[in-house]
């Protein structure tokens, strides 16, 4: 049986994509028993399409890929959630079926998206859209849907990983790393999506509806970025026995989803840990499977190319025997969202602040006075010699009394130099 494909996006997923239809056609057809033809390839730059070997079929026009009633699916390959949304939503309405990797799509308008494909009776599919190569969207709405899952943890943006790692190894300050990201292209020249964990954000969303079958969207994750970490932050990490990475958090609670991005400070000899450079690593934990991780790519044109290839396979055979979509939206069970500020766990702070005599002891007053309990204080000196940093670890503390007493300190105008560096202690 012949599968007529339609593509909407030739960048670098893209690319890889035409490559591996072109290398592999023979062997889907030995495999499978299907003819994988790529019959229109659309984006706004032919020259990437030519060079994929792909220019005899380019349009410049994503509607005669939507309106071609021969394609069976269409895959969109060109992110963000405007022009994207469009392509996804129109060709779920002219009965396609669709793969995407849109991360932020999914995590947005996921809802309207599964809706469009139960009146269309077709399939979205999205495993690109988490974890690059990593198979993580199938086995948890297929291998472990007989597990109540419990948490979700991820490494899931490469580019942060990097550039954690380059400062934890080579002591090299956030800016230099961040330019080096940049001119290796793991960051882009705007980094934001990366560095603020907007990307992570998004992928963790999109692991708490199908983990908890229950509506997660980005706007739910409380997140955080990784530009306030020094090298420093790392150092003391590893004196107390931690490793510091951005992780993206998921755990279903009593009371709801708590579900959060931020920097963490995770066990040395826990698995996460020995994540490093632009690896990705999902931790799974259910009631019946235990302890799982899936680790690999994060990123780049092989690993989500595969990731996409494979969406584009299992539909294609169930398109070729009848088979109707299997699993679409999971989520039911309408959970709550937890509140952050209601998070318990513990805290290491630094403060950058003059060096004065009794800075420190105003500062813990202040702790003490928002029922922050210190398990540990330290200084550390600065190359100016009229700043040091003031690290403080907490017990076991109630995220609503820290932010208040962050916000006491920094409203004494002569406490703080810079913005606090905050990381949470998940043990």
């Amino acid at each position: 049986m012949t599968v007529k494909i339609g593509l909407v996006g030739t960048g670098t997923v893209g690319g890889g994509v035409i490559d591996i239809i072109h290398n592999h056609k023979e062997d889907f057809k030995n495999r499978l028993g299907i003819d994988i033809e790529l019959v229109r390839v659309c984006s706004l730059n032919k020259a990437e399409a030519e060079a994929h070997g792909a220019g005899d079929i380019f349009t410049p026009d994503f509607n005669e890929i939507i309106n071609d009633p021969d394609i069976d699916i269409v895959i969109e390959l060109i992110g963000g959630t405007g022009v994207a949304h469009a392509i996804v939503t129109n060709a779920l309405r002219a009965g396609k079926n669709v793969v995407t990797a849109n991360k932020a799509l999914m995590a947005t308008a996921g809802e309207e998206i599964f809706g469009l494909a139960k009146e269309a009776n077709v399939e979205i599919a999205f495993e690109a859209s988490v974890g690059g190569g990593i198979p993580i969207i199938d086995p948890l709405k297929h291998s472990l849907i007989s597990n109540e899952i419990s948490s979700v943890l991820g490494i899931v943006n490469g580019t942060t990983n990097y550039m954690l790692t380059r400062m934890d190894e080579d002591g090299m300050p956030y800016d230099e790393v961040l330019a080096e990201a940049q001119a290796k292209g793991f960051a882009e020249a705007n980094p934001s999506a990366d560095v603020d964990g907007f990307d992570a954000a998004a992928k963790i969303a999109i692991l708490a509806s199908i983990a908890f079958n229950s509506r997660v969207v980005m706007d739910d994750v409380h997140t955080e970025g990784i530009s306030n970490i020094q090298p420093i932050d790392l150092k003391t990490g590893h004196e107390m026995g931690y490793a510091v990475k951005l992780l993206a958090i998921a755990h279903r609670m009593p009371e709801g989803i708590d579900v959060r991005v931020h920097p963490t400070m995770i066990p040395e000899q826990h698995q996460m840990a020995k994540v490093n450079g632009v690896y990705n690593a999902i931790y799974v934990t259910g009631d019946a499977v235990g302890e799982t991780m899936f680790f690999g790519e994060g990123a780049g044109a092989g690993p989500a190319a595969s990731a996409v290839m494979g969406d584009v396979l299992e539909v294609s055979r169930h398109i070729a025997l009848g088979i109707p979509p299997i699993v679409g939206c999971t989520c039911s069970e309408k959970l709550p969202i937890a509140p952050f500020e209601n998070l318990q766990t513990r805290y290491y702070i630094r403060l950058l602040v003059p060096d004065r005599v009794g800075v420190l002891a105003r500062a813990a007053d202040v702790f003490a006075r928002h029922d922050a309990s210190l398990r540990s204080v330290s200084q550390e000196g600065t190359k100016d010699h009229d700043a040091v940093n003031l690290i403080f670890v907490t017990h076991e503390a109630c995220e609503a009394n820290i932010r208040a007493a962050l916000a006491e300190l920094a409203a004494m105008g002569d406490m703080l130099l810079a913005d606090p560096t905050v990381i949470r202690v998940e043990d």
